[in-house]
């Protein structure tokens, strides 16, 4: 009786685990795509060549010597945030965008590593959108002293931050995703180095280009006016 008693655990644990693993590939599997805005600035021109690499993409415009690692927001695909990373490799920052298994950045905190040993750089930024910039927060967290900057798009680092790094924030004023408590939270571990941007009228998705995002609010700007206005708030910060 015993026995069968275990043996009927066994199963019913077996099963729950089994359902676990198809309920998270089933939500894994829906995700937000790049649209063809996105997929046109993945195209190389005398400006930007783009290429794809080990580690995800690789934007290499005409600058030299500094770079920013880049981790896309959960469950969005990372091409979603080509002209945004265009415009900053065109004005002189390159751009490593990483890709991540299942498009989540929390699986893979750890992926910047691989972008570090594919490249040399005199300086080096690391950043992110939405779960991407706060696993991006976390990598910089756990390595003091490799970065010069960290750009977070939406938002915000869980433990205290390098006292020496710049730091930019900045979020949509329209935005409907991100947890603001949170973000008032996550103020306490920022190093006296920081700015906080708002971009009024920007949106949570209006950092990528993918679509409406559930639960974001309507953007009052366009696109183009957000990625502009973002990529020139992060060349300031990266001087």
């Amino acid at each position: 009786m015993k026995q069968n008693r275990r043996k009927r655990a066994l199963w019913i644990t077996a099963l729950l685990l089994l359902a676990l693993t198809a309920g998270f590939f089933l939500y894994a599997a829906v995700y937000y795509r790049a649209d063809q805005t996105a997929l046109d600035a993945l195209r190389s021109d005398g400006r930007v060549r783009v290429s794809p690499t080990d580690y995800g993409w690789f934007f290499d415009g005409p600058g030299e010597t500094g770079a920013l690692i880049f981790y896309p927001g959960g469950k969005v695909e990372e091409t979603a945030y080509a002209p945004l990373l265009r415009l900053l490799a065109e004005q002189g920052t390159d751009v490593c965008l990483v890709k991540m298994p299942l498009r989540l950045a929390v699986l893979a905190p750890n992926r910047a590593e691989k972008v570090l040993a594919a490249h040399e750089y005199a300086e080096w930024s690391i950043g992110g959108h939405s779960l991407g910039g706060a696993m991006a927060a976390d990598f910089a967290a756990k390595h003091p002293g490799r970065f010069r900057s960290l750009v977070l798009l939406a938002a915000y680092p869980t433990r205290a931050l390098d006292p020496e790094l710049r730091v930019l924030s900045v979020y949509g004023s329209e935005d409907g995703v991100l947890n603001r408590e949170k973000l008032r939270e996550g103020e306490q571990y920022f190093p006296e180095n920081v700015q906080i941007c708002v971009i009024p009228g920007g949106s949570h998705a209006g950092f990528g280009s993918y679509g409406p995002q559930r639960g974001d609010g309507a953007a009052l700007i366009s696109p183009e006016e957000q990625w502009a206005e973002t990529a020139a708030l992060i060349r300031e910060a990266l001087g």
